[in-house]
Order: structure tokens, then sequence, then C-alpha cells
């Protein structure tokens, strides 16, 4: 069944082009959306950002052992994840400089490239200082990070680290830490990323969100991980589509700004085809039984990122079960507008589902 034509790529924005758009769609918002955004300016929240990366890859290596000092009396915490968890490093003095110095040889250029693209991390900041002034707003005793510290990485490490946006590179060190690993944000021209081996890796599914426009919303996407963990206990499609959802309608109210490719991590065409085919998406989940499976294939084919939607064509985004689930979540808040975010998280998916009486 093919829903979705096959596309081609779009041609690829500059930054200054990306953020000509973003003004201009925000504008645009503002004027025209049904979306209600509180003005959350007034809401204090300090929120620091600190370039590990630059202090690594300045360290004098013909003084190796007061170089590793200085770092962990500045980055106390960060600096042992790093050494141990993303370098891999054995705890023993001598395998910590070893593996250090092959870190820095291989890892030299991806340094100095993230360096032409991130001597200003300020607008980056500024955005998620945003963003985490709507989480407060929502959720004022959740805990936030007040600290980010950014950092270059191995490939292996972020594979192992990944999230569900198919590893950011964004990690809670602690509940006042989030590291942002840069190595990948570095565009999706990126020459490393289109190596095959990488590709191996990263397919391009994958590797093409690998720019900077996806920082904040990677960095939300953890804190939502955090407010709602995902679960593993079997449930069905549908109860796992609209838990998809609810994260999706929690990255909407924390990045109203934001453009939806962004987060929902779909091309245009494939959000355009998604809402253009809304309702035969969801004929095929029905007509075929899909709802209620439970068999990890089945959710796994809907559930996780790919290439496309095999049943729905070329076009289609894999993941799409999200886009289903967000639309069912955004029927059930418009029922019911005296719900808070914190209600919508509480409330079974199940129950969201049978009150929404979703029908595009």
């Amino acid at each position: 069944m093919i829903l979705f034509k096959k596309v081609t790529p779009g041609f690829i924005l500059s930054v200054q082009q990306y953020f000509l758009i973003i003004i201009i769609l925000t504008i645009i918002t503002g004027c025209n959306s049904d979306k209600k955004i509180p003005n959350v300016s007034n809401i204090k929240f300090d929120i620091t950002t600190e370039r590990f990366e630059k202090d690594f890859f300045s360290m004098d290596t013909t003084d190796i052992d007061n170089s590793i000092q200085h770092l962990y009396e500045k980055y106390p915490t960060f600096t042992i994840d790093y050494f141990h968890n993303i370098l891999a490093a054995a705890p023993q003095p001598d395998s910590i400089i070893k593996t250090i110095k092959h870190f820095r040889a291989d890892y030299n250029q991806i340094y100095i490239d993230a360096e032409k693209q991130f001597d200003n991390f300020s607008s980056f900041e500024n955005e998620i200082k945003q963003g985490f002034q709507f989480v407060k707003y929502y959720f004022p005793d959740y805990k936030l990070p007040h600290k980010l510290i950014t950092y270059i990485g191995t490939w292996d490490a972020m594979i192992m680290l990944s999230n569900n946006s198919g590893g950011s590179g964004c990690i809670r060190i602690s509940e006042d830490v989030m590291g942002i690993g840069l190595q990948l944000s570095l565009g999706t021209n990126y020459p490393m990323y289109k190596d095959e081996i990488m590709q191996q890796f990263y397919p391009y599914f994958i590797s093409r969100k690998f720019d900077k426009a996806y920082i904040p919303t990677n960095v939300l996407k953890v804190i939502i991980d955090d407010l709602y963990p995902h679960k593993n206990t079997g449930s069905s499609l549908i109860e796992q589509m609209i838990d998809a959802g609810k994260r999706l309608y929690l990255l909407d109210a924390f990045l109203p700004y934001t453009a939806d490719t962004l987060k929902t991590g779909y091309t245009e065409q494939q959000l355009k085809g998604c809402y253009e085919n809304e309702a035969t998406i969801w004929s095929y989940f029905v007509t075929n039984n899909l709802l209620y499976q439970t068999e990890a294939s089945i959710i796994m084919e809907f559930l996780n990122d790919g290439p496309k939607t095999a049943a729905l064509g070329d076009g289609s985004p894999g993941f799409i079960g999200q886009f289903t689930g967000w639309q069912i979540v955004k029927q059930w808040m418009k029922k019911n507008k005296e719900k808070t975010l914190l209600d919508l998280l509480k409330t079974p998916s199940k129950t969201i589902f049978e009150q929404a009486k979703y029908k595009p």
C-alpha cells in the first residue's frame, strides 16, 4: 500500500538561510497559529556554557599530568565521566594518558572543524535557556541543569549513548550538567559523515540530522526522557504511539518557535505527506488490525527511526507512529482544555486513545 510518493532530497540551507526562515516562521506562528504560547520571559533561570573541548585539545602534552589535573579541577564530575564513559579509558593513569594522546591525534581535525562552526555558542545557549524557561513554566518543581558543557566525543561512544533521535551526543551528566557532543552537529554534508564506515553506524536518514539546528531539540529531548521515561512493558502499538505523541507534544510546548521538522526529525516533504495522508495512515493501522499488536517486530516497524515506513511508500518517514500518536494527543488536549501537561503524562495512553475518539 503506497501512500507517499518518492521524493528527492531538498536543497541544504546555509546557516544564514536557516535562521532567516526560523525568524519568518516565528512571525507567522505568532500571528496565525491557534497555539497559545505563554510569556516566559519573566521566569528567572540562569544557565552557563563551558567549552570542555577547548581546554581538552589545548592541553600541554609535555606536562600531561598537570594538564589532566587542571581538567579535574575545572570539570570535576564531567572529566571522570568523559575519560571513562566516553573515551573508554581504563582507570590506570598510564591508560588514561595513552587514551588521551591517541584520541587527540585521531580527532584533532574534528575539533578544528567544530571550532570553526561553534566559536560562539551563545545563540544555542539562548534557545536552550528559553526552552528551559518553558519547562519551568509547565513543571516548576523539576530540577533542570544550569550548566551546558560542550565536548568532542568518539563515534562509537555516541552509538552506545544514542537516544531516540539516533545518537544526538546530548547526555545528562548530572542533575546540574548537560553534555553536548559537537562531533554530531557538524552539518549534513560534513565529509566524515559520508564515509563508508561511518554510514554503517549512522546511515543517511540519521546523519542528515547531524546539524547544529538540532542541538536545542536534542537537549530538550533528554529532559523529556527524564520527565517521561520510556517504558518497555510490552504495551500495545497504539499505547506506545501515544507515548511517543506525548513526548512530541511536550517538545512542541517547550520549543514552540522551533520548526516541526526539527522536532519530528522528518524532512519537510515527509511531514507534509503525513498531514496530506493523515486519514489514510490511520485507516492503514485500523484496517490491518495493528493498533493492539504487541509483537516487537511490528512495533519496531512504526516506532523506530528509519529511512522510510516500508508499507507506506518510499517518501514516508520512519518512526511514523509518533506522528499519529501526536495527532491523537493533540485531539485529546483540545477536548480537555483544563488539563495540564502533568495531567497528560499521568493519564494512561489507553485512556487518552479511548477519550480522544480520533477520526482524521
